[in-house]
């Protein structure tokens, strides 16, 4: 490729992963959604993270089932990161919140795939 050509929609050259347009961030659950704050959580090295996922199914899937949230586009996540600053930004990652792992039954075993 050549200076002169255009870089394909879609490819990052910076080497960084792309976040989709919106990411659904997890929320306290304040029934005036403008009140609601996002949940922020500290990693083992003591590091702050915000969990995004891409999908609302992914969320009560790997986060918590049925925790609030906020859809957010990039300049939103930047506006969190400013009111509270954040580390680590995780998209589509399990924080180990519930009791049982992800993709396991209603008994509690791990699902086969």
């Amino acid at each position: 490729m050549t200076s002169n050509q255009a870089t394909p929609q879609g490819v990052n050259t910076e080497g960084r992963p792309q976040l989709p347009p919106v990411v659904y961030v997890p929320t306290t659950d304040e029934w005036d959604v403008a009140s609601r704050r996002v949940l922020l959580h500290q990693v083992a090295d003591g590091r702050t993270a915000l969990y995004t996922y891409s999908a609302i199914d992914r969320l009560h899937s790997w986060y918590l089932p049925d925790a609030p949230w906020l859809l957010c586009d990039v300049a939103a996540l930047q506006r969190i990161h400013d009111q509270t600053p954040y580390d680590l930004l995780f998209l589509d990652v399990d924080p180990g919140l519930r009791d049982e792992p992800a993709g396991a039954d209603d008994d509690g075993h791990e699902a086969r795939r």
